[in-house]
């Protein structure tokens, strides 16, 4: 099955109350590259309050769009989900396994 950004929505959709994302590398503005986060961990996702056709409502995610997201499933021991990585950072968005 070939993931895209509307498998990507469709999994935020369905697994709202779920969903929890790890931020894996952010954009710093300071150095004008990606940085890895410090210590990343799993969290409840939180709504965002801007941008929402760049980061779907979840407050730590971006999408850059127009073909230049890349989306890999993701599974461990607890989680399973996707990874999205693009110019602008790298996250998962995964939901616990029952």
């Amino acid at each position: 099955m070939k993931i895209t950004l509307s498998t990507i929505k469709s999994f935020i959709r369905k697994n709202q109350a779920a969903l929890h994302i790890k931020n894996l590398s952010d954009f710093d503005g300071m150095v004008d590259c990606v940085m890895l986060t410090d210590k990343p961990h799993f969290r409840a996702i939180r709504q965002a309050k801007g941008n929402l056709d760049h980061n779907l409502g979840i407050a730590g995610a971006w999408f850059v769009k127009r073909s230049r997201d890349y989306f890999e499933p993701y599974e461990d021991d607890n989680f399973q989900g996707f990874m999205i990585y693009n110019s602008c950072g790298s996250f998962i968005l995964a939901i616990p396994i029952s």
